[in-house]
């Protein structure tokens, strides 16, 4: 996928580098505290991934970031107005692509997309929509006769054809082949060097490394971590893992020395082979670090 879909420059664009800006944010739902001083800040033109378990307030977040949920508490921005206020000018510059999508079974590619144009002030092009989603070969085909993945292609068509400014993508890629998350990976990439800034929520942690500027683990309603996919837990989080295995059993030792401790080890408890059994030296990978970070009482 080669084709960049260009967010045009304007004074809205300009009036701030921040694309969204929550600070405090509550959320209850009877005695369950969704969301408990959440703060959090997207800046335009990054793909920024939301992480975590299920119930530890992703969700919520987001939906109250689209103006679809209100909030007990806090302080939002959503370039530049509060979703709670914003009208329909506001809205028009989102974008919004939900895991789940509508049943339109019987209408052609063409037609949904150019249907969902007419509801925005200025859509982008129906036709180079299609083909910027790689669907231009399917253009009359109906809904209904799409693969999985090109149904989401379609779905992230009527998601950006109203040119949005901001574009929340959930679970993008869920039920997807290899081949199929890598051609999406693709398009989003083309998103955001057009300027459009995403917001993507997944609980696939090679796609968030593969895509993320930023990232954010979310656990029981508040930001615990927060980095690029490469420094997210800080170096204490990363710090290598070196296993050997003697009469006594297995061990691991974290150090921040592994060539020194295995040279120890060489020394002390190599076999008559020259060899140490089982042993390893490992960094911990975004997957070790995240679950880490969600299940802080577990040492990994």
């Amino acid at each position: 996928m080669t084709t960049t879909i260009p967010v045009p420059a304007g004074t809205r664009a300009a009036e701030s580098t921040a694309a969204v800006r929550v600070r405090g944010l509550r959320k209850r739902y009877g005695t369950h505290q969704a969301l408990d001083g959440l703060d959090l800040d997207i800046e335009r033109g990054e793909v920024f991934a939301i992480l975590g378990p299920n119930g530890a307030g992703k969700t919520t977040t987001v939906e109250i970031l689209e103006g679809f949920r209100s909030r007990d508490g806090g302080q939002v921005r959503v370039l530049g107005e509060d979703p709670a206020l914003a009208g329909r000018a506001w809205r028009a510059r989102l974008g919004v692509v939900l895991q789940d999508s509508r049943d339109l079974s019987e209408v052609t590619v063409g037609e949904i997309v150019r249907a969902t144009a007419a509801y925005y002030p200025a859509p982008r092009d129906p036709h180079e929509v299609i083909d910027a989603v790689g669907l231009a070969a399917k253009a009359r085909t109906r809904v209904r006769a799409l693969s999985g993945g090109q149904r989401r292609r379609l779905d992230v068509a009527l998601g950006i054809v109203g040119r949005p400014e901001l574009l929340f993508l959930d679970e993008p890629t869920t039920g997807f082949d290899p081949e199929a998350r890598h051609q999406f990976w693709d398009l989003v990439r083309s998103l955001r060097d057009g300027g459009t800034t995403i917001v993507l929520t997944t609980h696939y942690l090679d796609e968030a490394a593969a895509l993320a500027d930023r990232a954010a683990v979310v656990r029981d309603g508040k930001v615990v971590a927060l980095g690029t996919p490469e420094t997210l837990g800080g170096e204490a989080a990363r710090t290598p893992v070196v296993r050997w295995t003697d009469s006594r059993g297995t061990h691991a030792e974290r150090t921040t020395e592994p060539t020194a401790m295995v040279a120890r080890l060489m020394a002390t408890a190599a076999g008559p082979d020259g060899e140490v059994p089982g042993l390893s030296v490992t960094r911990p990978s975004l997957e070790d670090v995240y679950l880490g970070l969600i299940n802080p009482e577990e040492k990994r």
